[in-house]
């Protein structure tokens, strides 16, 4: 059986990054509902995740998004982040919401647009250096919507090329970050659709490129655990973007649809040595809050990854291989059930109230008031969102 001790400490080391964007105004494509005490800039987001961080414990790191987070010194809001007890996460690229993009970034066939692109992930490395930020996340919309629109080879050398350049500006403990997505906004074909071109670019440019696997990002019935299991193994997972979907990339809160899949998820990460910290694997949320309130759907997110997690750590490894190596069907899918079947929410309380923290991370901070006194205080100015 599983050492509680062991299984608390691995909860206790864990690190979840959570997006600035996610305490902005963001939402669907239909429409973005304003919230009051929405921060303003990013130095404010700063504040919400700070206060996720004292809630949880384990939320540290704060991914930033250019140029939703664009500020003029860099170096002071990574002070401040500091200050607040967190550090800057992820520096997060945006190729998709200028008119030059309409045709592709990195994969157009204008040299001067790839350019512009590469230009702007340039930049990101700048402010990764600025900041102390270890990762450059990637992700395009680059695709094409009818036959015949461009040369889809062409396209992947042109990808290549450009990522080649920005791999080359990397620092020595700086990585990339590359994400896929199965379709949207490019509907014929979309040029990193899957984890396999994300992987084979990866092994080409060299040991500081690696896959992210978004949650939401993939057609439906895909098994995504065995793509983690396989990353894991070649040591070219980079990362998550967590969240759940139920149709397309939804981006609703992780683990609120299929529970079960987080779990499976994390039962493999646990299994494949992707919770030490030599593995470097990165757990980040990217969601929107839109109908719900953001700070308590951070903290209930966090949460929701932990209890995943530690639902994982209670699987009894060693009965699972014995049921595995005599081939006991049953026996093994009954030692995984019956940890996904244990209710850890008593386990984690009790981590929390060890660790000096509320033992309900959303009740606490529903019940300190900041929500209403952020709300008065956080009035004028343009609230920050998409496209800030």
């Amino acid at each position: 059986m599983p050492d509680i001790a062991a299984v608390k400490a691995a909860l206790a080391a864990q690190r979840i990054e959570t997006p600035s964007w996610g305490y902005g105004n963001s939402g669907t494509r239909f429409k973005v509902f304003a919230q009051p005490g929405v921060p303003r800039d990013p130095y404010e987001k700063l504040d919400d995740a700070a206060e996720v961080h004292a809630r949880t414990g384990v939320a540290p790191k704060v991914s930033l998004h250019i140029p939703w987070d664009r500020v003029d010194d860099y170096a002071a809001l990574g002070a401040y982040a500091k200050e607040r007890g967190l550090e800057l996460g992820a520096v997060n690229s945006n190729t998709f919401q200028e008119d030059d993009y309409r045709l592709g970034s990195v994969c157009h066939a204008d040299p001067k647009v790839r350019r512009k692109a590469v230009d702007h992930l340039l930049e990101c490395v700048d402010i990764m250096d600025a900041t102390g930020s270890t990762d450059l996340k990637l992700w395009f919309a680059d695709g094409t919507n009818y036959p015949g629109q461009d040369d889809i080879t062409a396209r992947q050398d042109r990808l290549a090329e450009c990522l080649a350049e920005v791999y080359a500006r990397l620092g020595e403990e700086q990585r990339m970050l590359l994400e896929y997505k199965l379709f949207e906004p490019a509907f014929y074909t979309t040029d990193v659709p899957d984890w396999g071109t994300a992987y084979a670019h990866c092994l080409t440019l060299g040991p500081k490129a690696r896959v992210v696997v978004d949650t939401g990002h993939h057609a439906p019935g895909t098994n995504i655990e065995f793509i983690v299991a396989f990353l894991l193994r070649e040591g070219r997972l980079g990362g998550f973007d967590f969240n759940s979907r139920f149709y397309a990339d939804d981006d609703l809160m992780v683990g609120s649809s299929d529970p079960f899949q987080l779990f499976r998820i994390m039962h493999e990460v646990v299994r494949n040595g992707g919770l030490d910290a030599a593995a470097n694997v990165a757990f980040m949320l990217d969601q929107c809050h839109n109908i719900e309130a953001k700070v308590p759907a951070v903290i209930r997110s966090v949460m929701n990854v932990q209890e995943a997690t530690a639902k994982a750590l209670l699987v009894d490894a060693d009965a699972l291989a014995a049921a595995q190596r005599s081939g006991d069907v049953l026996a093994a899918n009954a030692v995984l059930m019956d940890a996904y079947d244990t209710d850890v929410r008593p386990l984690l309380r009790e981590l929390r109230e060890e660790q000096g923290l509320d033992p309900d991370p959303v009740a606490a901070t529903l019940r300190s008031g900041r929500l209403e006194r952020v709300a008065a205080e956080r009035v004028g100015g343009a609230q920050a969102g998409w496209g800030a």
